[in-house]
């Protein structure tokens, strides 16, 4: 289903799913989508990965490899629930500042509950602000991840400079997200996992399939590795690569600002 995906050149900023919409008005829906299913993030995760999500994210943060020395700042964009972040803390020996940036207030609710139970709300600012317009000033970042977030930013670009610009001269850019699965009789399996089971089982477990389901589309159309490793490319980042985890059904984007 690849011929659905957008590229390099963009789309993304008025595909709904595979809905066509205003360009201002799919943030607006796509913040809808995250207060609805906000409590059951993880189970969320769980459903459209089978659970390995979890180990994609370990393999981010092995791959990022925080420093342990006091000083080091993080941002996590769209990791209002604070897995990302949490792990990036724990790696560091509990010295990383790290903060943890959403659109979504409900998300960040979530997130700030987990932190206070973990203990480690000390090391963590939560930050209720826009990817595409960073509320910070140039070079003040060590690195920057996102997971799982940039395909829901409407104007992927813009987020992508202004990752650029908020990291310090040899920072590190990482983003995880779900991308073009490269193994064909994978890919005929998890088609049909994706549109078929996963807003049903949706349904069944929160009582609300329709997020799964714009979810599931916004999947596809993603631009596949190639095309996003450009875009990180032409944002200014050097040394862009990838790491396809399970066939491509995720993969790991990294890039350097240099």
């Amino acid at each position: 289903m690849s011929d659905q995906r957008t590229t390099a050149h963009g789309g993304m900023e008025t595909a709904y799913g595979f809905r066509q919409v205003d360009e201002n008005e799919k943030q607006g829906l796509v913040n809808t989508v995250f207060h609805r299913v906000a409590k059951r993030y993880d189970v969320m995760n769980d459903l459209m990965s089978a659970g390995l999500h979890r180990v994609w994210k370990d393999a981010m943060i092995s791959w990022l490899a925080p420093s342990k020395q006091p000083g080091y700042r993080a941002l996590d964009v769209a990791g209002g629930t604070g897995d990302i972040a949490f792990r990036i803390v724990e790696a560091s020996r509990r010295n990383a500042e790290v903060t943890v940036l959403d659109i979504n207030g409900s998300m960040l609710e979530v997130g700030r509950e987990r932190a206070e139970k973990k203990g480690i709300a000390e090391n963590l600012t939560f930050v209720e602000a826009n990817a595409e317009e960073l509320p910070f000033e140039n070079n003040s970042f060590d690195a920057y991840t996102i997971a799982f977030g940039i395909r829901n930013v409407p104007h992927i670009d813009r987020a992508l400079d202004e990752a650029f610009r908020v990291l310090k001269p040899g920072g590190r850019f990482l983003c995880l997200e779900f991308s073009e699965v490269e193994m064909p009789l994978l890919d005929r399996v998890y088609e049909n996992w994706s549109f078929h089971a996963i807003p049903r089982i949706g349904q069944a477990v929160t009582g609300d399939g329709e997020p799964y389901r714009y979810l599931i589309e916004s999947i596809r159309k993603f631009p596949n590795q190639q095309n996003f490793g450009a875009m990180i490319t032409d944002a200014g980042f050097s040394r862009v690569t990838w790491r396809n985890y399970t066939g491509g059904i995720a993969a790991l984007h990294s890039g350097w600002k240099i």
